[in-house]
């Protein structure tokens, strides 16, 4: 059972946002309580599910609060009402379809106490269906603006047992210093779902901070359980938000040097997908890309202002190989 910090508060405040899981949030909320790690609280953010998933948690589980929201408002804005609510110093986001194993939160919380307070963790992720392959290693940001998850769907034998410096954490199961995250505005709520955690490492990664992969942190990860892996609305969102990120984050110098790659990469993916049936869909994202683009641009600004790196030590951290893109389609085939 969940204790509490000594100064009456929990260390680690765990978020879950919650929409229509009943099949899958009481596996989730099992392997949380089976942690070896008990300084935490839980914190469900329930987006109006009508499948009754998030019904008696309260009585059925300790140490767990629910938010209830009247509508649907995505997976961005209930992160960011569940990280509000939390009173741990670490934030700690997990979806409703990653079951993390016992010691999980014991590794990256051990990893806070080793590294510095400017640095965000991401996880090992597995596939549920296959423990024998990867879901990933955190994120790859491509200058193109795309982004996937590094080594998905290899083999867990070429996993890295090295903790390695990574672009950004997926936030299927990812720790973040809670005063960081709410310093940063959390994630951008115009996202609704999908892009959100790439486009909060940029802007943490402006600011001076950093992302370590923990590949002892072990969460068995479905992927996309509410909308499915290839969906209309995970295409719709997804390639919405991946413009959105490239032009709100990218430092102006390298803005200019990768907006070729940006626009081919946009150009590619409208064709693709308009030849996998799906034109409505990826055609809906581009629009509404430009239609939003005023905000996005109104939000640069500010990010920019709040740049601390070197633009050369960002760029090195993204992958500029031209086969990337091509390889990651592969992988998800």
């Amino acid at each position: 059972m969940p204790i509490l910090h000594s100064q009456g508060f929990p260390l680690v405040s765990v978020v879950i946002a919650n929409w229509n899981g009943a099949q899958v949030l009481p596996r989730c909320l099992a392997s949380l309580y089976a942690q070896t790690f008990t300084d935490y609280e839980i914190i469900v953010v329930d987006n109006a599910s009508d499948d009754h998933s998030a019904d008696g948690l309260e009585t059925r589980y300790s140490n767990l609060q629910v938010i209830r929201l009247q509508h649907n408002c995505g997976f961005a804005a209930a992160n960011n009402l569940g990280a509000r609510a939390a009173r741990g110093e670490l934030l700690v986001l997990l979806n409703n379809d990653a079951f993390p194993r016992p010691n999980w939160l014991a590794q990256l919380v051990g990893a806070t106490q080793r590294y510095s307070s400017r640095t965000f963790f991401a996880s090992r992720l597995v596939r549920a269906d296959e423990h024998a392959r990867l879901d990933g290693e955190g994120d790859v940001y491509h200058i193109s603006g795309l982004a996937w998850r590094r080594n998905h769907n290899r083999k867990i034998t070429e996993a890295s047992d090295e903790i390695q410096e990574v672009f950004s954490a997926c936030a299927a199961a990812a720790l973040y210093p809670r005063e960081a995250f709410l310093n940063a505005g959390g994630f951008d709520e115009d996202f609704f779902s999908y892009h959100e955690d790439v486009d909060l490492a940029f802007r943490l990664r402006l600011q001076g901070y950093r992302c370590l992969y923990i590949p002892t942190a072990v969460v068995e990860h479905i992927g996309s359980a509410s909308y499915g892996k290839r969906s209309d609305l995970a295409i719709y969102y997804g390639h919405r938000n991946l413009v959105w990120t490239f032009f709100k984050d990218m430092p102006t110098p390298l803005l200019w040097r990768y907006l070729p790659w940006h626009i081919a990469a946009n150009m590619f993916f409208v064709v693709y997908y308009s030849l996998r049936g799906q034109a409505r869909a990826i055609w809906k994202a581009k629009k509404d890309a430009l239609c939003g683009m005023k905000s996005a641009l109104h939000k640069r600004v500010a990010i920019q202002k709040s740049c601390t790196v070197s633009h050369d030590d960002l760029a090195r951290l993204m992958d500029h190989s031209w086969q990337s893109p091509y390889f990651q389609i592969r992988s998800r085939r």
